[in-house]
């Protein structure tokens, strides 16, 4: 089996972080796209690995929570029973960032409901030591998994956004 050099993957590693494309690095670096993604695989393991074994014991003073949707495959609307078991559908990442530092304190890729949630802020617990002040979206599991993971030592707010063009009532005079 071929192994890439050490300057040929830090070219491949270089051109994904700059922004191109899989197609547009392996032009550029002359490696196949099989093997980018392979590689892409296996950065990302190494990565997780490392964010789980020393992204701990964080002195957070404000942490940020909240959610991304996106799908694989299909948009849940669209998946069939056969699809939804290969893991194709709506997915949520759930992201816990330090406000100062933007440091990712905690990530986990998941469902949206309380059972999920709750996985996610005992990570966070679990890596941060003191107090810290938590600030979420308005998802209502944010209440319960708040609570049962980091108990009463917390200071937490959840900003709900409101869109739309301002009433009369709410314009200045």
């Amino acid at each position: 089996m071929n192994c890439l050099d050490t300057k040929t993957r830090s070219q491949i590693i270089g051109c994904l972080i700059e922004g191109c494309s899989v197609r547009a690095t392996s032009r550029l670096t002359g490696a196949s796209k099989n093997t980018i993604i392979r590689l892409l695989g296996q950065i990302g393991c190494a990565c997780a690995a490392y964010h789980n074994r020393y992204v701990r014991d964080l002195r957070v003073r404000r942490l940020q929570c909240d959610e991304i949707w996106q799908f694989v495959g299909c948009k849940a609307r669209s998946v069939t029973p056969e699809k939804k078991q290969e893991g194709q559908g709506d997915i949520w990442t759930w992201v816990g960032i330090d406000a100062d530092t933007k440091l990712v304190v905690s990530y986990l890729v998941g469902g949206r409901d309380g059972g999920w949630g709750f996985d996610f802020m005992q990570d966070c617990a679990d890596r941060i030591r003191g107090r810290v002040q938590i600030t979420t979206d308005g998802h209502r599991v944010y209440l319960d998994a708040v609570e049962n993971a980091f108990g009463a030592d917390i200071d937490y707010a959840m900003l709900q956004k409101i869109y739309g063009a301002p009433s009369d009532e709410e314009t200045r005079r």
